[in-house]
């Protein structure tokens, strides 16, 4: 049985840290790219960052560069996202998600946890 689960949410402060793990089984977690994607009220679920299989290469949206850091541990098949700098706006659902390939679009991606809530309070 594919899991995808998420933890470390919850109440942070403004420009304080977080740090998002997500925890995989049920599938060849090394053969896959892991992405982290949030979904704020009101809008539409994007792609924030993901961490390749093979070399772990790290790519991340405009939204996070900068003040995140995406890693994975294949060992433990895990992945992490550290965040600090929050603002109010990065408050919504984290979800942390498989494809083989960073895929751009939602519906190319394999595998999905139930998500996160992070809520950014000033």
């Amino acid at each position: 049985q594919v899991q995808l689960v998420e933890s470390g949410g919850g109440l942070v402060q403004l420009g304080g840290s977080l740090r998002l793990s997500c925890g995989a089984s049920g599938f060849a977690f090394d053969a896959y790219a892991i992405g982290w994607f949030r979904q704020a009220p009101g809008k539409e679920r994007e792609k924030i960052a993901c961490i390749s299989n093979g070399d772990a290469s790290a790519t991340y949206a405009a939204s996070i560069n900068g003040r995140s850091t995406i890693s994975r541990d294949n060992a433990k098949n895990t992945v992490s996202l550290q965040m600090t700098s929050l603002k109010p706006e990065d408050t919504a659902v984290y979800y942390c998600a498989a494809d083989p390939f960073c895929g751009s679009y939602l519906a190319e991606w394999d595998y999905w946890g139930q998500g996160t809530q992070v809520t950014v309070s000033s």
